[in-house]
């Protein structure tokens, strides 16, 4: 099933239609329900141990309080953390304070130090915060850095922006939770810049309202469901020319393995037949390897082939030209690494780019990215899904923004973000891997969209079952990925055959 990711803006108006004919206070008091009963599950058989709320000034503090006060009633040791604001509290977040307080929940006015808890449950503050978390809020989240069991964030980590994931203000601080129970609908901001570190687990809880409530969403998680039926058995008759070649174009001299690397990942995702076309000396052959072809750049013959144009080819007068070449040509592209950063600094380049008709699929890392757009990577980074969209558009071509949790968006304004992967891939050469896969997919016919979402879902797929099997996240090398990626292909395909 899709997961569609809303924005704080989209989400307040879904609030606003889901609470029309419900009486006050109704979301707030499912929320807190359905907060409490995940925060039970959490405890399984520890629910003799106390549990922790910190309910801080908003309705965020008031799904916090009714939390507590559904705990209280189940017979947990709940006890409550509360830092009221300056203004007046909702009517709601009041009658929640008020059940509270009518209740067996405990009262405390700061974090004891030394004490033991089985579960923490952040209310502090929800998708409506707009700057940094500071003074008595602030201390308090540092405290949570030194206590050692669960924390369970209320739609959101307290300090973490819904809508780009990242933690607020220059010098922020936000909640490192290790699951998050989000309502009504799912958040982008929870699955990609800091969201990952900070949302831990997330489970949504539309609090009763139906799925046909909700708005069609230009954002998504990415996921099987998106490219699963491109996936298809192979036919006994069958032969290496029905998979199409790759080409892989870089390797300046001193920087031959980048584009091995890419021309392995093509080969164990599928690809017929892949060549290194090398900018400098060609070796002779990769004896790890050896399936894969190399030759001179400037005698390789570009026709029919799918090309992934980048990987270690350097920013001379000839790297310039053979990407001219490339770009003004009918095959499919992967551009990555050397290519983006002179295309991001050619006008000519971009304007080449972005009048093709061909397929392209850009695969940018947050500064590369911020190249292409003039700007700083910190910019990238502070808003991604609108940084990936604005690549997309100006470049007409699929763009796969990089980093923890990709972006993936086209230049009408779809994106998916990635949830699958891990820090092992924070490691040389694992981007020229996905280029590789990418221009596999492309080769075997896939369209831009769908071969940027399978490759960048495998990619991270196969990095997550290294982990698994005890390889990584430290140590991990992108060397060790094709075949973890072979492996995954081969598990997709043999479930799109029924087998």
């Amino acid at each position: 099933m899709e997961r569609h990711l809303y924005t704080v803006a989209q989400l307040r108006a879904i609030e606003q239609a889901a609470y029309a004919g419900l009486a006050p206070g109704t979301l707030m008091q499912r929320a807190g329900k359905a907060a409490a009963d995940f925060a039970l599950e959490l405890l399984g058989d520890r629910r003799d141990r106390p549990v922790l709320v910190l309910a801080g000034p908003g309705n965020n503090g008031g799904d916090g309080l009714e939390a507590a006060a559904n705990l209280a009633e189940a017979g947990v040791d709940a006890t409550v953390l509360h830092l009221p604001g300056r203004r007046d509290a909702s009517a709601e977040t009041a009658a929640a304070y008020e059940r509270a307080r009518a209740g067996s929940v405990g009262w405390i006015d700061m974090l004891p130090p030394g004490a033991e808890w089985g579960l923490v449950i952040d209310g502090l503050f929800g998708i409506g915060l707009e700057r940094p978390v500071d003074g008595d809020y602030r201390e308090l989240v540092v405290g949570l850095e030194t206590i050692r069991c669960p924390i369970l964030a209320l739609d959101v980590p307290s300090g973490l922006d819904a809508d780009t994931g990242a933690v607020i203000g220059p010098d922020g601080i936000a909640v490192r939770a290790t699951h998050t129970i989000t309502f009504l609908a799912d958040k982008p901001g929870l699955h990609t810049a800091d969201g990952r570190d900070h949302a831990g687990q997330v489970r949504v809880d539309m609090l009763g309202v139906g799925v046909d409530a909700l708005p069609r969403a230009t954002t998504r998680l990415n996921g099987l469901p998106l490219f699963a039926g491109r996936f298809t058995a192979r036919r006994h008759n069958s032969h290496k020319g029905s998979f199409g070649d790759v080409a892989v174009v870089g390797g300046a001299h001193g920087m031959a393995g980048a584009p091995v690397l890419s021309a392995r990942a093509a080969l164990y995702a599928g690809a017929g037949r892949v060549f290194v076309a090398a900018l400098g000396a060609p070796p002779g052959y990769d004896s790890s390897q050896p399936e894969i072809m190399f030759r001179a750049a400037d005698d390789f013959d570009f026709l029919g082939r799918t090309l992934v144009i980048g990987p270690g080819m350097g920013d001379s007068a000839n790297a310039i030209r053979l990407l001219a070449k490339a770009l003004d040509s009918d095959s499919p592209l992967v551009i990555d690494a050397d290519a983006l950063n002179l295309i991001g600094a050619s006008p000519d380049l971009q304007s080449r780019l972005a009048q093709r008709t061909a397929p392209a699929v850009l695969t940018p890392h947050p500064l590369e990215g911020a190249r292409l757009l003039g700007m700083t990577a910190a910019v990238v980074q502070s808003d991604r899904l609108e940084a990936a969209r604005e690549m997309a558009l100006r470049t007409n071509a699929t763009v796969i923004l990089k980093g923890s949790g990709t972006v993936i968006a086209r230049p009408d304004g779809e994106v998916l973000v990635n949830p699958t992967g891990n820090a092992g891939l924070a490691t040389a050469g694992s981007g020229d891997v996905l280029a590789g896969i990418c221009g596999a997919l492309l080769a075997q016919g896939w369209p831009g969209w769908e071969a940027a979402a399978a490759a960048t879902w495998v990619h991270g797929a196969a990095a997550d079952a290294l982990v698994d099997e005890g390889v990584g996240p430290i140590g991990l090398t992108a060397g060790e990925l094709p075949a973890a990626v072979r492996k995954v292909v081969n598990r997709l395909g043999k479930d799109a055959a029924g087998g």
